[in-house]
């Protein structure tokens, strides 16, 4: 075979090389090692597992907007996982499930913490249900209901939320579930700069943390309020 002398040496520069697809396994696992997270082989299977039972559940009732792997891989599990290093305490509420995210991710990772997750939708609701039962998460709860009529007769040191509603709003409505000391957690998008001029946020211990998730484009923000 002739080469073509113009072409490059790809023995001689390893950097013109072509580049492999990383493998999704791969993905999740550098991925969530770039959080602080080191997750065990069984893990990696039941997350893969989560994905799978979402798509087909996905067929029927769509649940979640999001369909292609690679994307369900970055905007599901390790934008859920991003916010695991924030959880304070041993109980944790997720606030308008959906599809059981962050919550499912989250406890699928960490046994020892109590999870319950909360929802309106009862197609969601069963979702996530079906999801605890085949998993086995024994710490997972999960509870069909408006956060309106929601009372439990407990509180807990964590409430997770991926924007809802605006802040303001979500303080208002999980303030009485919010043990002390304890710790609000809202996921939004962009830095929400028009939702945090609200007056009503003016006296909280309010902090806004820019998350990095990796392999997933676009900003993310940690809305962290602390009750001491």
């Amino acid at each position: 075979m002739i080469r073509n002398p113009d072409a490059p040496d790809l023995n001689k520069d390893p950097s013109m090389a072509p580049t492999l697809p990383v493998p999704p396994r791969a993905r999740l696992t550098d991925g969530a090692a770039a959080l602080g997270i080191a997750l065990t082989p069984s893990q990696i299977d039941r997350m893969f597992a989560f994905l799978e039972l979402l798509a087909r559940w996905n067929r029927t009732y769509n649940l979640t907007a999001v369909r292609d792997p690679d994307e369900q891989l970055s905007r599901h599990l390790l934008d859920s996982l991003a916010i695991r290093p924030f959880l304070f305490g041993d109980t944790v509420l997720d606030l308008g499930t959906g599809a059981g995210l962050p919550g499912l991710p989250l406890a699928l990772c960490d046994p020892d913490r109590r999870y319950c997750l909360l929802d309106g939708s009862g197609k969601k609701i069963r979702f996530v249900r079906q999801a605890v039962m085949e998993f086995g998460l024994t710490q997972v709860e999960a509870v069909h209901s408006r956060i309106e009529s929601y009372r439990p007769g407990r509180k807990f040191s964590t409430i997770v939320t991926r924007a809802v509603a605006e802040i303001a709003e979500i303080q208002l409505l999980a303030a009485p579930l919010l043990d002390r000391p304890g710790r609000l957690l809202i996921m939004k998008g962009r830095y929400p700069h028009d939702e945090l001029r609200n007056p009503a946020l003016s006296d909280l211990n309010l902090t806004v943390h820019p998350l990095c998730v990796p392999f997933l484009e676009g900003d993310r923000h940690l809305i962290e309020i602390r009750c001491e």
